[in-house]
């Protein structure tokens, strides 16, 4: 069997978690802060995780993590 490619802006984007799951950084952070709210730019610096749906489209995109 060939090695499987992983999906290069996949790659840069997610990383899997001890638990299987996938975390990515939310958007909006970098920059024009100023008109954002503390609370949301708070919000913001915690990682965002895929759906359970969308977690076996992840597999196929990142086989090896």
């Amino acid at each position: 069997m060939p090695k499987l490619k992983s999906h290069s802006g996949a790659k840069k984007r997610f990383a899997a978690t001890g638990t299987g799951k996938f975390a990515y950084r939310k958007n909006g952070r970098g920059h024009l802060l100023t008109g954002k709210s503390r609370s949301r730019i708070r919000r913001l610096r915690k990682a965002g995780y895929v759906s359970d749906a969308l977690t076996t489209d992840m597999k196929r995109l990142l086989p090896y993590s």
